[in-house]
């Protein structure tokens, strides 16, 4: 790597097709809106939104030796994400996540990351080889993981020596996918940033609130928790207590990304020396921003 990074972000990096109306959905309607065509998937939002606050992130994925990925690694050097680690395969295609959102509100959606899935721990070369670690040697800083990896890689991940240093920073990628960060749970470097039912999904649980949902994670083992629920109050949790913040009212005109805004900007904010309370403030807001439709 040339330049060293200030963070890896390990996980799904792909196209994300994601059409919006302002009408009320559904199922088998046909409605009036706009279709667009970005870059998304978890470990990429949270590269793309922690870059705007400054943080240089890298990122380690997958990405197919095809005009979809040749695009999307243009499109990433264009904003200043470090790409050097990303494994291009020759045989594999350029992941591609698809969503119908209606009136800021997500009504379906579907997550094509059978090549991430299908690479395996071959993303994590670089940081074995030498480029980002060592076994001997191993990274040090912060890591943003998403649960797009496979629940068996994660739990990898949770074992392996090369991790071991890492300030971990975990996010289910949804609800489907909750289940796998299991085998991470404990780990006694991790922060996770889920959902309210998230929470519930990795606890057995039916957590009334996000303070409900936090203290069911401590009980269950968690280090550290973010827990949100929407335009509810948010919570981060460790054994010695929590903190609480409550997002401003704002009209939702999209939440496709939310989740990942909101840990970027916990994470820039901690990363500059922010209070736990302020940290908490900041990514309520960011979050909330994003939904209004405005970037932060």
């Amino acid at each position: 790597m040339q330049t060293k990074p200030d963070i890896l972000c390990i996980g799904s990096v792909l196209w994300d097709i994601i059409g919006r109306t302002d009408l009320d959905m559904m199922p088998g309607n046909d409605k009036p809106g706009r279709i667009l065509r970005r870059p998304g998937g978890v470990a990429l939002n949270i590269a793309m939104m922690i870059r705007r606050f400054g943080v240089a992130p890298a990122l380690v994925s997958v990405v197919g030796d095809d005009a979809a990925g040749r695009e999307l690694r243009a499109c990433c050097q264009a904003m200043g994400l470090l790409c050097d680690a990303l494994l291009i395969a020759a045989d594999l295609p350029t992941d591609q996540y698809m969503a119908i959102e209606a009136q800021g509100a997500l009504v379906a959606a579907l997550a094509d990351a059978h090549s991430l899935e299908a690479a395996g721990a071959r993303i994590l070369a670089p940081l074995a080889d030498g480029r980002l670690g060592s076994a001997a040697a191993p990274w040090a800083g912060l890591v943003a993981l998403d649960g797009n990896l496979t629940e068996g890689l994660l739990a990898e991940i949770a074992q392996s020596p090369l991790f071991v240093l890492a300030d971990l920073r975990i996010a289910p990628a949804s609800p489907g996918k909750a289940h796998r960060l299991r085998p991470l749970l404990c780990h006694p470097n991790a922060t996770l940033y889920v959902n309210r039912e998230e929470a519930g999904i990795l606890t057995d649980t039916r957590p009334a609130n996000a303070a409900a949902a936090a203290q069911a994670l401590i009980a269950a083992g968690a280090r550290r928790v973010l827990v949100t629920a929407g335009a509810e109050m948010a919570v981060q949790a460790t054994a010695a207590g929590q903190i609480s913040a409550i997002p401003p009212p704002v009209e939702a005109r999209r939440i496709t990304g939310a989740g990942d805004t909101f840990m970027a900007a916990h994470i820039a904010a901690e990363r500059a020396g922010a209070a736990p309370q302020v940290a908490l403030e900041r990514a309520v807001a960011a979050a909330a921003a994003y939904v209004s439709g405005v970037d932060p």
